[in-house]
């Protein structure tokens, strides 16, 4: 919460605190000024300034862990940007239950979104974090959805915490620094390599790390998932401890579909573009398991570096959404205007891999004006530029 203290946040804690943020429940951060000055005629002007930061963050925070949550839970600014999306945390604890854990560490805790889903799990869980004020919110959340007896909250430093009498690990790594988003692993807050020493300590262990980690910075005796919810890829997890090490998987929420890669499955060989084409989700290429996707449909690539696969025959996937593709042309922006045109397109929805162009800047040239609607993808076929027209296939 900016720079509010932990004394400022166990102030919001009582009473008149809980009377201002009852009162904030319906803020409109448009009329941030009147209500600031308004509430601070009855209240500390310190008080009303972390009230307000508060309703704030509860509002940002209801598309994570839904509006009913967000309104009881307590959120620091970082933590709303770092917290796990509440579908991706609760499917995380139900793969926890099925390993057959009863006692977890979460190490680097942050605001408790991971703490509270292995708590409604049934999961006793010890949260670690070093920041105290972060620790007060735990605490708080815990307190506020009537969790606190399975959620024991310690402020150390998680190098320093003794994990011998936990059944499974979970460490969440800090992956942004001073200069934003950070990349390289072992630039993540503890190390990815101290992770993986800590994972290997307890009979399981999930460590979640950046979505677009190299492969070969996965351990062999770890399972890599790679989890998207709603088609955004929200996130990867090392897992340690299950039956499947060195397996790669990737499972769309929230159907909780799940494909498991076939090991040594070679690369389709590609080919023509045929009436389908094929955009497998996010998850699915971050997992490197576009091939395992041909396979099930019986597809082949349009080139051998885009991830695009093409059919003759439609056959649904819940890994890819399918398109019917009318047009292969060789890309020509006036021969793409005038196409649609001819056609009285007026929305399009441009998808590009492989392609320089930008989207945005692309409907702004072609100045669409029609009724109908098209999708055009910009990518490469054996290696030449390309617009593919079409429409997604028809449920």
């Amino acid at each position: 919460m900016g720079d509010v203290d932990v004394d400022a946040f166990d102030s919001l804690l009582r009473d008149e605190g809980q009377t201002l943020l009852r009162e904030l429940s319906d803020y409109d951060p448009a009329r941030e000024l009147a209500t600031a000055t308004r509430l601070r005629r009855d209240h500390p002007a310190e008080l009303v300034s972390a009230a307000l930061t508060q309703a704030g963050l509860r509002q940002r925070a209801a598309a994570k862990f839904g509006a009913a949550d967000a309104h009881r839970m307590y959120f620091t600014p970082h933590g709303v940007e770092q917290a796990t999306r509440a579908s991706v945390a609760a499917y995380r604890a139900a793969r926890f239950t099925e390993l057959g854990v009863r006692r977890v560490a979460d190490l680097c805790c942050g605001i408790g979104g991971d703490a509270v889903a292995l708590a409604r799990a049934g999961i006793f869980v010890l949260a670690v974090d070093r920041d105290p004020l972060t620790c007060a919110v735990v605490r708080a959340n815990a307190e506020a959805l009537g969790l606190a007896d399975l959620i024991e909250v310690r402020h150390a430093d998680v190098a320093e915490v003794d994990t011998s009498g936990y059944d499974a690990i979970f460490v969440d790594p800090a992956r942004r620094g001073g200069r934003g988003r950070v990349f390289d692993p072992e630039a993540y807050s503890p190390p990815l390599s101290w992770a993986v020493a800590a994972a290997r300590t307890a009979p399981h262990a999930a460590l979640k790390v950046a979505p677009g980690i190299p492969h070969d910075a996965v351990p062999e005796d770890a399972e890599a998932e790679w989890i998207s919810d709603h088609g955004d890829v929200k996130e990867a997890l090392l897992w340690f401890g299950t039956a499947r090490p060195g397996l790669r998987r990737a499972t769309l929420l929230p159907d909780h579909h799940t494909l498991l890669g076939t090991p040594l499955l070679p690369d389709p060989e590609p080919g023509t573009v045929g009436r389908w084409l094929y955009e497998p989700d996010g998850a699915v290429i971050r997992a490197h398991l576009v091939a395992d996707v041909a396979a099930r449909i019986g597809g082949r690539l349009i080139d051998p570096t885009i991830a695009y696969v093409t059919a003759d025959d439609l056959r649904p996937t819940p890994y890819a959404t399918a398109y019917e593709i009318t047009d292969v042309l060789p890309f020509n922006l006036k021969k793409l205007k005038a196409l649609l045109r001819e056609r009285k397109v007026g929305v399009l929805t441009v998808k590009k891999r492989g392609s320089a162009v930008e989207p945005e800047e692309l409907r702004k040239r072609l100045r669409l004006d029609g009724v109908n609607s098209c999708t055009v993808f910009l990518t490469r076929v054996s290696g030449a530029p390309t617009m593919l027209l079409g429409h997604p296939a028809r449920a």
